[in-house]
């Protein structure tokens, strides 16, 4: 989340917010949740697994799954679930309880933008009713999608319909057809007479649909021969081509399903895959992938598959997506690349060959190093120094924006084998020094944890213990350096007693530090309060296992202290 973002809505209304929703509710309304003890558990909705490892604490109104690790309070749930932003996914909760969300004052043409957004979902809602209603009146239409292997269900579902050939049809549908809103929607345009005239005519209408369900925009494939083939909605103060993907809404379940998400160009190879049954692709919208693009489908599925024609075109396309994702990885994440064999399209190819040739070739796509490689080896002469020199000066500005730790390093490897040069020299190169090897730091085994990491996995339980420390006594220990305290423990303790100082009661600490380099330690935490929280189920017997912590760690610091002090000094 952007800094930018925390700070429109302030972190009292947030821990407000999630001390009125009740993250059970919220998360039984997609998943169904079983009672197990004091918590509630399911089958992952993050990934696939036969028995249930994702638990939902009412207590500390936090979800964890043991099997993938997935964390989050109600909010990151309705991000992660739902795909929606940080802002959306408040305001959506806001909402369910009855709460205005505070934002940070906005220019008088943001607000205006809000105000007219409200009336145009009506409007296009209202126009995509309209458009479904012409579609059973309309021979031409309903031939041409049989033609292309459509069902009504399919149809219904997607809500496709039928703008009627004419000038001014919507005209018959609202009764002020000089309504700003119209043309605000870009459902009506204005001539240079002043003369208002429908924007879609004669055309298949396929409704945009946002992660809310708001329709907020169209596409219309024309029938017959005129120009252009495809036609979209213009941008609209609810509708931004870089930032939505068709049929998005309809996928999720199915995404969430097969953990994975297909991308591809049009909005009939969404429509046509899903009617042989891969329900999971979603298009752009006659643009490139962005950045937002991939970090919304990253969102939906650790794997995407981005999907094109074999020529020329597709592979500029595929190149423009490959360079839009890179600041977007993360490892663990997975994106390929498919071009299917010439003069095919996703919907001719299913079409033709079916679901399973179809998902076969998914499984032979190439993921995006390998793409990135070959593309870059592409464009010189490896067995020359100049071209060798070349690749590297190719591969800089790229390689430099992989988000990714360890698949930047197995690609800069990969790299400076073809280049000739040891990894170290290529680094020096690429302006990358002395960064240490991105391997996932482990403890070495213990029989129990440290005396710090005790503490604040009980205070992560039950946030009044933090008031039981001498927080100046446990400081002078760790500027004494006593060994047996943490300082990678303390690291964490500390910014959390910080943070108890200002809200003790109820805090929800996975909001207090989202976006922060403590956001993964604080979610490892309640995960392990979790377990504690089973193994000692009263505040009582926590209290007590704290307190014990607590006197050991006095005991450490003041023998500690008293040892140095009996060191005798010697004089020069």
């Amino acid at each position: 989340m952007e800094p930018s973002v925390a700070r429109m809505i302030p972190q009292s209304f947030i821990q407000d917010l999630l001390g009125r929703v009740d993250i059970v509710e919220v998360i039984d309304r997609h998943v169904k949740l079983k009672r197990t003890g004091s918590n509630y558990a399911a089958c992952c909705p993050f990934h696939t697994e036969k028995s249930p490892s994702f638990t939902v604490s009412p207590t500390k109104q936090f979800y964890h799954c043991f099997g993938c690790g997935a964390h989050g309070t109600a909010i990151g749930f309705m991000m992660e679930y739902g795909g929606l932003g940080f802002v959306d996914a408040v305001k959506d909760l806001a909402q369910s309880v009855g709460m205005q969300v505070p934002e940070e004052a906005r220019s008088e043409q943001a607000q205006r933008r809000a105000g007219e957004g409200q009336d145009l979902y009506g409007a296009l809602l209202q126009a995509a009713q309209y458009y479904r209603n012409r579609l059973k009146d309309a021979p031409r239409a309903i031939d041409y999608l049989k033609k292309r292997g459509l069902s009504g269900e399919i149809a219904k579902r997607f809500g496709i319909g039928y703008a009627p050939d004419g000038w001014q049809n919507l005209e018959q549908v609202f009764p002020d057809y000089a309504d700003r809103a119209l043309s605000a929607a870009g459902l009506v345009k204005q001539n240079e007479e002043g003369r208002r005239y429908d924007v879609f005519r004669d055309r298949i209408m396929f409704p945009i649909v946002d992660v809310k369900g708001n329709i907020i925009g169209f596409g219309g494939r024309v029938l017959g021969e005129g120009e252009p083939k495809y036609l979209n909605s213009p941008e609209t103060p609810v509708f931004e081509k870089g930032r939505e993907l068709y049929g998005l809404f309809q996928a999720r379940r199915a995404i969430r399903d097969a953990g994975c998400v297909i991308v591809v160009e049009g909005y009939m190879d969404v429509v046509a895959l899903a009617q042989a049954g891969v329900e999971y692709a979603v298009a752009t919208l006659g643009t490139a992938t962005t950045p937002v693009h991939v970090q919304k489908l990253l969102r939906q599925s650790d794997e995407v598959v981005f999907c094109f024609d074999g020529d020329a075109a597709g592979r500029r396309a595929a190149w423009r997506a490959l360079e839009n994702s890179l600041a977007q990885l993360a490892d663990g994440k997975q994106l390929r690349f498919l071009f299917l064999p010439d003069g095919e399209d996703p919907d001719t190819y299913v079409r033709k060959h079916g679901k399973a040739a179809f998902e076969a070739l998914l499984g032979r796509a190439d993921p995006l190093s390998r793409l990135l490689i070959q593309e870059l080896m592409s464009r010189t002469d490896v067995h020359t120094s100049e071209g060798r020199a070349k690749l590297v000066e190719l591969a800089k500005p790229l390689v430099k924006q992989i988000a990714a730790p360890m698949l930047s390093l197995l690609i800069r490897k990969e790299l400076a084998q073809l280049a000739g040069v040891m990894p170290q020299e290529l680094d020096a190169q690429f302006g990358i020094h002395g960064q240490p090897v991105p391997v996932p730091q482990r403890r070495p085994t213990a029989v129990r944890p440290s005396i710090l990491r005790t503490m604040l996995d009980l205070i992560v339980c039950d946030p009044q213990l933090a008031a039981l420390i001498d927080r100046a006594e446990l400081a002078s220990g760790i500027e004494l350096s006593v060994p047996e305290l943490d300082r990678e423990d303390w690291k964490i303790l500390d910014p959390l007693l910080q943070a108890l100082d200002q809200q003790a009661e109820g805090v929800k600490l996975g909001e207090i530090f989202r976006g922060t380099p403590l956001e993964s330690a604080m979610q490892l935490a309640e995960a392990r309060a979790l377990k504690i929280m089973e193994q000692l189920p009263s505040v009582a017997e926590r209290e007590a296992e704290f307190q014990d912590a607590w006197q050991q760690v006095l005991g450490r610091i003041r023998r500690f202290r008293a040892a140095r002090a009996a060191v005798p000094v010697v004089k020069a």
